[in-house]
């Protein structure tokens, strides 16, 4: 039997928590079932958005008549692209290996299962038991594809996520895909496919897709999915569904009509949102306490119900984004493993986010139905891509039906509240008012007289407020990841000085 001061449970995210525990020279175990790396190098936002780049040139290729030029239908090299992402997924080997050549640290490959509070039970790959005892616990095992509960699902041996990534990787793009979910994911994936040429069917049991986003948002990008060929069938629950000679069926039932009907494709492709992985590893056991969905409750500082067991990332089932994680596992190395004074807490008042469909959206701060709710009057601001002079340039006309658009708002103290984009490069867009949010500093202007203060005058506000006009705000604020912005915010990360 081991005996560890830290286990970390999840080669993700909480990788960054190993890492900091080694330099602190905690005898320290890393549990991970899969490949390290986690969701978003393996199966998530970096392989998607390696599978994304080729399908948006794809869609601006379509649409440059507008600016006028023509382009013949694209030859697509899917086996150059898949080589590139397998390239990606495949770093993962070089993280593990790190790691298990890094000293002080013991890597385990298996299934992690509490025991009790402080001992964990791991099954290997290959049957092998292993006991460890650890002091301390981080709990990063993440989250998988939610399967919807259907009579005789399991036998239409459909993809995931999980295993699209993996061995049912296809040899060519589909000619056609039956998805189902309107979420992030199944908006990223209807993207990808139907530029890749084949027939989409998109299907969402709710009233509308991209519940997380602003109304107008999730109605316009529904108009622009279906001018590019995606039907998306609102309202609509799968009551079963079969093999075909020529793939798979489904039948679709309208929950609001009660008209059912049958949809063919070559695959199914389920994106129906995420479960947690809590229920893999007898957290009852441990006695930690999980919300109704079986995620993991934390405190502000990321502990659990048990004090020596802390959890960050998707297994909390908060903003499920790695960002987040990795912000999460930040505070978990300064309150947990330097045990620094003061402990940080977690606020999620500005985690921002990015969709890379098309068109592209991006969010950060509240909605306005959010915004109503508080009860105080607000400003509400809406700009058009064809409005601004850039936007004309890149082929927007007013009353076209794939204007994007910016809705900001803000409240009667100048705040801004929530700031919402959809259309090209909405992440980049976005992550200034980002920065803009976390911007705590408040300087008083009431000592200066003048209307135009002197220079000495400025002077004596950056004593009041030394703050003013650093990069700080930068440091304290989510950056969207994967995104262009990672170059502009980590580059602080890089300052040398030169003298």
């Amino acid at each position: 039997m081991g005996r560890y001061d830290v286990t970390v449970i999840g080669g993700g995210a909480g990788l960054m928590v190993v890492e900091a525990a080694i330099k602190e020279g905690l005898k320290t175990c890393i549990i991970e079932e899969a490949k390290f790396g986690g969701t978003c190098l393996t199966k998530g936002c970096i392989p998607s958005k390696i599978l994304v780049a080729p399908a948006d040139l794809i869609r601006e290729a379509q649409r440059a008549k507008k600016i006028g030029l023509e382009f013949q239908k694209p030859t697509i090299k899917w086996d150059i692209t898949a080589e590139r992402m397998w390239g990606q997924i495949n770093l993962s080997k070089r993280v593990e290996e790190k790691f298990r050549k890094a000293k002080n640290v013991q890597v385990l490959k298996g299934r992690g299962e509490f025991i009790d509070p402080n001992t964990m039970k791991v099954t290997e790959a290959d049957g092998n038991e292993v006991i460890i005892e650890s002091d301390v616990f981080v709990v990063a095992s993440g989250a998988r594809t939610f399967i919807p509960p259907i009579s005789g699902f399991e036998d239409l041996d459909y993809v995931t996520a999980e295993n699209f990534f993996g061995d049912r990787f296809p040899e060519k793009p589909w000619k056609s895909v039956l998805l189902l979910g309107g979420g992030a994911i199944g908006a990223e994936f209807a993207h990808i496919f139907s530029a890749m040429g084949a027939e989409v069917d998109l299907i969402e049991m709710k009233s509308r897709i991209l519940l997380t986003e602003e109304e107008s948002i999730s109605e316009f990008t529904k108009s622009v999915f279906e001018d590019n060929g995606i039907r998306v069938h609102l309202d609509s629950q799968v009551i079963g569904g079969e093999k075909t000679p020529n793939g798979k069926s489904l039948l679709v039932k309208n929950t609001l009509t009660g008209e059912e009907k049958t949809l063919q494709g070559d695959e199914i492709f389920v994106a129906a949102g995420l479960v947690s992985n809590g229920d893999r590893i007898n957290l009852e056991r441990a006695g930690v306490e999980t919300d109704s969905r079986g995620y993991i409750i934390t405190d502000k500082y990321m502990r659990t119900s048990q004090s020596h067991i802390w959890a960050l990332g998707d297994i909390n089932g908060k903003f499920q984004f790695r960002h987040k994680a990795n912000y999460e596992a930040d505070l978990v190395i300064h309150n947990l493993i330097k045990k620094a004074s003061p402990m940080k807490e977690a606020d999620y008042d500005t985690v921002p986010w990015a969709i890379f469909t098309y068109p592209q959206i991006a969010h950060v701060g509240a909605t306005e139905e959010q915004v109503k709710k508080m009860g105080k009057p607000y400003y509400m601001g809406i700009n058009k891509y064809s409005r601004v002079a850039g936007g004309v340039a890149l082929g927007y006309d007013r009353g076209d039906s794939d204007d994007g658009f910016i809705k900001i708002l803000v409240n009667q103290e100048k705040q801004i509240q929530g700031v919402h984009v959809v259309g090209p490069q909405a992440s980049i867009l976005v992550q200034p008012f980002v920065y803009l949010m976390n911007n705590k500093e408040k300087c008083s202007w009431s000592n200066l007289k003048e209307k135009e203060p002197k220079s000495s005058e400025f002077d004596e506000l950056r004593i009041m407020c030394p703050e003013l006009g650093k990069y700080t705000p930068i440091h304290h604020s989510m950056v969207i990841h994967p995104s262009l912005n990672e170059l502009t915010a980590w580059v602080l990360n890089r300052l040398e000085l030169k003298e």
